[in-house]
């Protein structure tokens, strides 16, 4: 029986940036909304089954209040602790499950945190957070059709997905924690808020991928180049100093100027001391790791990141395969 998961984040899209900047608030109401419209899609193409996070606003029960699928639905075993790690326990039992494919609603934060607990099962996220660089602004019905070919193996995971990139964080060769997007080093010594918008306090820099269409620290980079989210190349940037100014988006509303005074490529593997003690290192935009000053990090460039579905692919595949076309009797036209 085909399975799929969902992890719907009730607290993404609501953090201080509604305050510092002009990030709207996505509510839980139009996140029950798009998990409706998953359910549809699901089932459009043979899922039977679906396990999923519980949490304190009953998404996805709310969800089934509005349409009657014909699918199982099984809440995950876990007590809640109304933290980040929910998430990464939800994705940690979604791969120990064997799971084939698991849909992610938040922002990066939320998306980072369930990959932590993912090897193999691959995610499809779905943008409901403020800076969204890592997941999609997709129609939810496409994304459900998209993650239940990939969960039934209809369209291969090989041929529907790729494997992300992202950045470890070391100390000396332990893997303390980890990011999809970004590491900033922030000079601060306290985490606070936890989400960036002082650019002028990160002095280095960190990316698995940029665009010049995207917002956030990664933006900053996208201005010089663009790394596609399979690039097998990261990139490294030092701030605060140089010749080089460019003018990024670091949150919805809020441009800075922003000064570049090294920039390079990673290559796979690659490690770089953060070189910086006391600091505080952000991980895909919010702060998560007070670095004291007897603390030695690095932080390196991995290919090892999670499977993500490739929705244009996936559908794309589907299309060749004619998985979504049915043939049968040639019928008269009766208007001839």
């Amino acid at each position: 029986m085909t399975t799929v998961g969902i992890i719907a984040n009730p607290v993404s899209g609501k953090d201080i940036r509604r305050l510092v900047a002009h990030g709207s608030v996505f509510d839980n109401q139009e996140k029950v909304r798009i998990v409706r419209r998953l359910l549809m899609g699901l089932e459009a193409v043979g899922v039977r089954r679906v396990v999923y996070m519980p949490d304190y606003y009953a998404i996805v029960d709310r969800a089934l209040r509005g349409c009657s699928p014909q699918l199982e639905l099984v809440p995950i075993p876990m007590e809640l602790e109304n933290s980040q790690d929910d998430s990464t326990r939800a994705g940690r039992w979604i791969e120990d499950q064997g799971v084939g494919c698991v849909l992610v609603l938040g922002g990066d934060g939320t998306c980072r945190a369930v990959a932590k607990g993912l090897v193999e099962v691959p995610m499809l996220p779905i943008s409901t957070g403020t800076n969204n660089v890592f997941p999609y602004l997709i129609e939810a019905t496409i994304a459900g059709l998209a993650a239940g070919l990939v969960a039934s193996g209809r369209v291969p995971k090989e041929l529907g997905a790729y494997r992300a990139a992202r950045l470890e964080v070391l100390e000396q060769t332990r893997v303390v924690d980890s990011a999809l997007v970004d590491v900033a080093v922030y000079n601060d010594r306290f985490i606070g808020s936890r989400a960036i918008w002082e650019v002028d306090k990160v002095a280095k820099l960190f990316l698995t991928r940029c665009s010049p269409a995207s917002i956030g620290l990664s933006s900053i980079g996208g201005q010089l180049l663009t790394l596609a989210p399979a690039a097998p190349q990261g990139l490294y940037l030092e701030l605060g100093y140089g010749a080089t100014v460019v003018t990024a988006a670091i949150a919805p509303g809020l441009l800075q100027a922003v000064r570049i005074g090294r920039s390079r490529l990673l290559q796979v593997n690659e490690t770089v001391p953060v070189g910086l003690a006391p600091c505080v290192l952000a991980l895909d935009g919010e702060r998560e790791l007070e670095v004291h000053s007897s603390r030695a990090l690095s932080v390196r460039y991995s290919a090892q990141g999670p499977y993500v579905v490739d929705v244009a692919q996936t559908m794309s595949q589907a299309q060749r395969l004619n998985l979504m076309v049915q043939r049968g009797p040639v019928e008269a036209d009766p208007a001839q």
